[in-house]
């Protein structure tokens, strides 16, 4: 068997294309040399989520983006992180190896802290247990099927440190029964430009959706963040978001054309937008078209998502009965 590359991904809003970029296009392409493992990770998404229709919704949108944008569910084991009953044991499991001090080092728990007494409030108001356990979950999700790489963001790289260091501190005790993982980061990709500026996020609502409909999309790319210049003035396409953008997106020999119009005079901010959401719309037309297919598929996703569950958790359990019997509760 090869090895695996295991990535996952929340459903808390609709797949953009900092996701596409930073996680959906290295994961699908790690598929060449390794068993592909991909999840919708739901469990995580509670600790933010509270309408359980809208979770539901987001669960199939990010299952059909999947396999629209390239997932083959015969050749990936592709499912649902809640149909993994051993997740949540081996959690626990986990969590009695895994220091608080680590956890309180988490980034998204530091920040929530740093939030809160920013604003002269409880340092822990509003956080939520899982928030802070939320590391070791991503470690069970990791570590219970012998993930060999997991393709990470820059912004992800702690959480697979975390792993490691988890995984670690079992094996000192009880030998080398968990695999250590390794994170796979493309420096190309490390960060994605939102509408504002600032790295593209769902938190900070600057996406691009990959599937909104074609109004929206293009309403979404003219909101691009500029500064004043006028066309005809100078630019420096290395200081510009919406230059970061149309990088990922138009062709070497038009992007030089472009920079050159940044140097020189001639960039039309309006122009260049709508030229990028034609080349989004274009570079996705494919994978729209088998988007809207899916989505109004549920039938077909709920199979292929517990069919890979069935192949996810033939492969987990070994690693969690040799788990149970190293600590004696076997």
């Amino acid at each position: 068997m090869k090895p695996i590359a295991l990535t996952g991904i929340k459903p808390t809003g609709r797949p953009h294309i900092g996701n596409y970029l930073g996680m959906y296009r290295p994961a699908l392409d790690l598929m060449k040399n390794y068993q592909g493992m991909y999840f919708v990770a739901d469990y995580h998404a509670l600790t933010t989520m509270r309408d359980p229709e809208a979770l539901r919704e987001l669960v199939y949108e990010v299952a059909a983006s999947w396999i629209a944008l390239g997932l083959d569910p015969d050749e990936a084991i592709f499912f649902r992180q809640s149909d993994i009953p051993e997740i949540p044991e081996f959690t626990w499991i986990l969590s009695c190896f895994t220091s608080k001090g680590l956890l309180n080092r988490a980034h998204a728990y530091k920040d929530a802290v740093d939030a809160n007494l920013e604003t002269g409030r409880d340092p822990d108001e509003g956080i939520n247990a899982g928030l802070f356990y939320y590391p070791v979950l991503m470690a069970a999700d990791i570590l219970l099927y012998g993930s060999d790489v997991v393709p990470v963001g820059l912004d992800q790289k702690q959480h697979i440190e975390i792993t490691r260091d988890i995984a670690e501190a079992f094996n000192r005790t009880y030998g080398e029964v968990l695999k250590v993982p390794e994170g796979v980061i493309q420096e190309s990709v490390m960060k994605v430009p939102g509408i504002d500026g600032r790295k593209m996020s769902k938190s900070y609502d600057n996406t691009i959706p990959i599937f909104a409909p074609e109004k929206q999309l293009r309403k979404r790319v003219m909101r691009i963040v500029t500064d004043s210049k006028r066309p005809e003035d100078p630019k420096d396409p290395e200081e510009d978001n919406l230059f970061a953008l149309l990088r990922f997106f138009v062709k070497p020999e038009r992007l030089e054309e472009i920079r050159d119009l940044y140097l020189h005079g001639g960039a039309a901010y309006g122009t260049l937008k709508k030229e990028l959401a034609d080349s989004i719309l274009d570079h996705f037309a494919d994978a729209r078209t088998r988007f809207n297919e899916l989505i109004n598929d549920k039938a077909y996703l709920d199979k292929v998502l517990l069919e890979g569950a069935a192949r996810a958790r033939s492969m987990g359990k070994p690693y969690l009965a040799a788990a149970r019997k190293a600590t004696g509760i076997d």
